[in-house]
C-alpha cells in the first residue's frame, strides 16, 4: 500500500484525480471536497458527543500483529483527561459472533469490561461483528440476546450491529469477508432495535457503520442490498449510521496532514448526501463517526498526527449541521506496540506505555471546547468527592421487577431503599439487588422502580423503568 503523502501545490488536483477515479454513476456521490468547490458551514446543528476506542489493538489487512496488555489503571487516568466536565464520553467496545467457545469467554470480558466502564461513568457503545459464513439468523438471535443482557445498564448507550460489512477483503477489521454479512446487519439491526423496544431500553441507539471507501460498482451494490432487501422494517429500526474514516491511510492512501478534514467532509458528504437514500435510509438519519484514525510510524511523524487530527475533527464540527452529525470517536487511544514498523500498530493517542503524543493534547482541548453538555440520565448519580456513579439497573421477572445499584460508588452507599408503584424493598449493606412482586398484566407495561442510596455525604435519588409483563 502507497503511503507517501501528496502535498504542496498539486494537492487540490490529487484530490480531483481521486474522485474521477472513484465516482459512481449517480453524480451526488462525487460529495463535497471544500478545497476544490468551498462549502459553506450550515448554522446550528447538534454539539458533538465525544468518545474513543480505549484499547490498543486493531483489525489490520494482511496479517494481524499482536498487541501489547493493557493497563485498566492508565486507561482510567486517560480517560479522565480527556472527558469533558458536564458532558458525556463514550467508549467502543468490540465483540464477535465468532464461535460458541469464544462466545462464552467473550461474554465473561464484555461484562467485566461493561462494568468497569460504566462504573466510572462512561458510556459505552458495543460493535457487535459477524465473524462466521452464512448464519446470519443466528447472528440475529445473538444480538437479541447481547441486547437483552446488557442494555438495561443505562449507560449502554446502543449497539453498532456488524462492522464494515461494505468492505471484503480484510476478515480480521471487517465482517464484509464473511458470506451472508449483508444479511446479518439486516437482520441483527432489525433484531437488536426489535429487542430495546420489547424490553423498554428507550436509551439505546441501534446502528451499522460504512467503511469509506471500495470500489464504486461494490458501494452501489452494497447500498441497493440494503434497500431491496431490508424494506422498512429496516429502515424504521436504524437510529443512526456510523462512518470509519481513514484519510491518508486506507482510502486516500496519499494525503497531507492538513488535507486529511477535506477526505472526512468527502466521505460525509457522499454518505448523507448519497448513500443514505440509496439504501432507503432518511437523510435526517443521524451519523456517527464511529471510527477515524491517523497512525504514526516510519514516515509518519507525530506532529502529522497532531495535523490530521486537529484537521478531522476541525472538519466534523464544522460541517456537522451540513451532513447531521452527531458523535465523533478517535480510533484509538494507545498504540499496540510503538516499538512496530507496522503503522497499523501505532493508531494511538499515546505510546504503548500510555505516554501522551502531541496529538492526545490537541484532542482533549478539541473535546472540552465542542462537546454536548448535559446531565446523565435519572438512572446514574455521580457519587459526590468519588470517582466513579451510582447506577439503577432495572430488569424484568416473572412476578415484577428486578432492581440492581451497581457502579463504582455503590461502595459509598450505607443503605437502599427500593420502590415501584406503591412497593418498597430496602436493604444495609451490598450487594442492592433486589426483586419487587407486582400485580399482573396482560401486555407489556413499563414499570417504574425509584432509588433512595443514602451515602455519608447526602442521599442520592435514582430512577429508571422497564417494558414488562407480569404473571400471577
Amino acid at each position: 500500500m502507497n503511503l507517501r503523502r501528496a502535498a504542496g501545490a498539486g494537492v487540490a488536483a490529487i484530490a480531483v484525480a481521486a474522485l474521477a477515479a472513484a465516482a459512481p454513476a449517480s453524480a451526488d456521490c462525487l460529495g463535497d471536497m471544500p478545497s476544490v468547490s468551498p462549502v459553506n458551514p450550515k448554522p446550528g446543528g447538534q454539539p458533538l458527543e465525544f468518545g474513543i476506542y480505549p484499547g490498543g489493538s486493531a483489525g489490520q489487512l494482511v496479517v494481524s500483529a499482536p498487541a501489547k496488555p493493557d493497563d485498566p489503571t492508565k486507561i482510567l487516568a486517560a480517560l479522565a483527561e480527556l472527558r469533558p466536565a458536564g458532558a458525556p464520553f463514550t467508549v467502543h467496545l468490540y465483540r464477535s459472533y465468532l464461535s460458541d467457545a469464544s462466545d462464552a469467554q467473550e461474554e465473561v470480558d464484555q461484562r467485566k469490561l461493561v462494568a468497569f466502564y460504566t462504573g466510572h461513568g462512561y458510556g459505552v457503545e458495543v460493535v457487535l461483528r459477524y465473524r462466521r459464513n452464512d448464519d446470519a439468523s443466528g447472528f440475529a438471535r445473538f444480538v437479541r440476546g447481547v441486547v437483552d443482557r446488557f442494555g438495561s445498564n443505562p449507560l449502554v448507550r446502543g449497539f453498532q450491529v456488524t462492522n464494515e460489512v461494505n468492505f471484503t477483503a480484510s476478515g480480521d477489521s471487517s465482517d464484509g469477508a464473511y458470506s451472508g454479512a449483508r444479511d446479518a446487519l439486516i437482520q441483527g439491526v432489525i433484531a437488536a432495535k426489535d429487542e430495546a423496544r420489547l424490553r423498554g431500553y428507550s436509551q439505546l441507539r441501534i446502528g451499522f457503520n460504512w467503511f469509506y471507501r471500495t470500489d464504486p460498482n461494490d458501494e452501489d451494490s452494497f447500498w441497493t442490498y440494503l434497500h431491496d432487501h431490508g424494506g422498512t422494517a429496516f429502515a424504521q429500526s436504524v437510529d443512526w449510521v456510523g462512518l470509519d474514516v481513514y484519510p491518508g491511510t486506507f482510502f486516500p492512501p496519499s494525503s497531507a496532514p492538513s488535507m486529511t478534514g477535506d477526505w472526512v467532509v468527502n466521505a460525509l458528504s457522499q454518505l448523507h448526501g448519497c448513500f443514505l437514500h440509496e439504501g432507503g435510509l432518511s437523510k435526517s438519519t443521524p451519523i456517527h463517526v464511529d471510527e477515524n484514525g491517523y497512525p504514526t510510524g516510519p514516515g509518519r511523524s507525530e506532529a502529522d498526527q497532531q495535523t490530521a487530527l486537529e484537521s478531522m475533527v476541525g472538519a466534523v464540527n464544522r460541517y456537522r449541521a451540513n451532513y447531521g452529525v452527531t458523535s465523533y470517536f478517535w480510533f484509538d487511544l494507545r498504540d499496540a506496540d510503538s516499538s512496530s514498523p507496522n503503522f497499523q500498530q501505532q493508531y494511538g493517542l499515546m505510546h504503548d506505555d500510555y505516554s501522551p503524543k502531541p496529538a492526545f493534547g490537541s484532542l482533549r482541548t478539541l473535546v472540552d471546547q465542542l462537546s454536548i453538555r448535559q446531565p446523565p440520565p435519572p438512572s446514574v448519580t455521580p457519587v459526590p468527592h468519588r470517582h466513579g456513579v451510582v447506577l439503577l439497573e432495572v430488569r424484568c421477572w416473572r412476578h415484577g421487577v428486578v432492581a440492581d445499584l451497581g457502579g463504582q460508588g455503590v461502595s459509598e452507599v450505607r443503605g437502599a431503599r427500593i420502590t415501584s408503584r406503591g412497593r418498597r424493598v430496602g436493604d444495609t449493606q451490598p450487594p442492592f439487588r433486589k426483586r419487587i412482586r407486582l400485580d399482573p398484566t396482560r401486555h407489556r407495561r413499563p414499570r417504574w422502580v425509584h432509588a433512595l442510596a443514602r451515602t455519608r455525604e447526602g442521599d442520592l435519588r435514582l430512577a429508571r423503568s422497564a417494558r414488562c409483563r407480569i404473571y400471577p
